[in-house]
Parts: C-alpha cells; structure tokens; sequence
C-alpha cells in the first residue's frame, strides 16, 4: 500500500521469523515476528517487524538487521528502539498508542506521550489521521477512559488539555497497526533527515 509519495508498505511474502528478546515488559520471551517492508525510492528498505511473543505480549518495532545500511543516525537510531506496544482494549478489539517520534538537539529520536488531539494532527497531519481511522473498524480516542478528559474529534480537534491518544482496530486487522507504527514512529524521522519532504502527502 502506499503510505505517502513514493512511500509503500507491503507485508513480505516469507514466513513468519522466530526470535528470542525482551518484551515491552522487560520480560525474556520467544516472539514470532510478521515482517513489512517500507520502501522509498532511491533509499535502503526498511523492515518493520509486528511481534508476537509467546509471553501474551505483542510490539511493533523497526527492526535492526545485522548490517545496517548507511543512513543518518536519527534513523540508525530508530532501529530496535520507541517500540510500540499492542493490547487488548475490549472483546474482538485492540489498541496501540499514538504517540509520534520527534527528533531531539543531539539527533536521537524522543517521543511524545501527551499532546492536545489539536497538537496530535499537527505532529501526524490532520488528513492522514484521517485516513487511517478511515480504515473498517478504526478509531481514534483517549488511551484511557477518564470523565475528566475531552472529547477526540478530528472534526473539531480540541487544543485545551494534553492527553495520551490511541488508535483502536479490531483484532483480526494486521494492517493498521503498522500503518500506524510507520505513520507515528517512522514518518517523523524520515521527513526530518530529508528523505520526505515536509508536506509529502
């Protein structure tokens, strides 16, 4: 699928990968990893891996091969690092957190856990929110269920009070989660070492 520009994402045709590490927890475990390639014209490949681990746990996370290509190192850095961790958010329904990578003064990618849904649209972009809660069964909403917290309306984007933003999908879907992961973690990094332009779209 194509994500922005020249920028797609494709589930590789190879079998699933096993592997050994540490979960979002800190706890060892086996994982079984569904691999996506993101690719940009006239750049190395990236590989996304959406881990399963066999502890119940499960992350999206850009994986760090044994050779990795030569790149700037807000990128390099990226690998292996700000995964994303995915969990049951209701029956039939899972969640992963939106928070979206930015780049600090010494070129290491940070992220941003609280952000007004209005801050949240600037940093993502207002229409590709859009898009990916576009997708069957898809939303966007407050982490966590709190009387105290605005509404989340892409419609009418509130910019009074940070909070922690997820995106809801259903549990059969293996396609949002990545596109997410590469839209909020990914994209930022990309269009700040130059490889996307700030308004590619």
């Amino acid at each position: 699928m194509r994500l922005l520009n020249d920028l797609t994402l494709a589930r590789s045709s190879g079998k699933r990968i096993d592997k050994t590490g540490r979960t979002c927890s800190g706890e060892m475990s086996r994982a079984s990893a569904v691999e996506w390639d993101l690719c940009l014209s006239g750049q190395p490949p990236l590989t996304v891996h959406d881990n399963h681990w066999v502890n119940g746990e499960r992350d999206v996370v850009l994986f760090k091969p044994t050779v990795v290509p030569e790149m700037p190192a807000a990128l390099s850095n990226l690998h292996n690092r700000l995964r994303s961790g995915i969990s049951a958010s209701a029956p039939g329904e899972l969640r992963i957190m939106v928070f979206p990578t930015h780049v600090d003064t010494h070129g290491r990618p940070r992220i941003r856990r609280s952000l007004t849904t209005a801050d949240l649209a600037d940093a993502v972009g207002l229409r590709h929110l859009g898009e990916l809660v576009s997708r069957k069964g898809v939303r966007l909403g407050a982490a966590f269920d709190r009387p105290d917290l605005p509404p989340v309306d892409l419609y009418d984007p509130q910019h009074e009070k940070p909070l922690q933003h997820a995106v809801f999908f259903p549990a059969a879907d293996e396609e949002t989660p990545v596109v997410a992961f590469a839209r909020f973690r990914i994209v930022p990094v990309l269009r700040h070492i130059g490889w996307l332009s700030p308004d590619a779209g």
